[in-house]
């Protein structure tokens, strides 16, 4: 998923180099959008990989704080 954030984070940057060069306000509006799903998709990615070791944690004998 980091990698579908990043290539849409660089898709964003060229939407927004070319809306500048060309002033049209259609190419800025698409940066915003493939903004706004790059980071929906890296606060989704973030939040199921804290989940996921919290779970693994929670597992543990001695729970969270146990020393490995």
């Amino acid at each position: 998923m980091l990698v579908v954030t990043l290539t849409l984070a660089a898709v964003g940057f060229g939407l927004l180099v070319t809306a500048l060069t060309t002033g049209s306000v259609i190419w800025a509006w698409g940066c915003i959008i493939v903004c706004v799903i790059g980071a929906v998709l890296l606060l989704v990615s973030a939040l199921s990989l804290r989940t996921e070791n919290d779970e693994e944690a929670s597992s543990r004998p001695g729970g969270r704080h146990a020393k490995h």
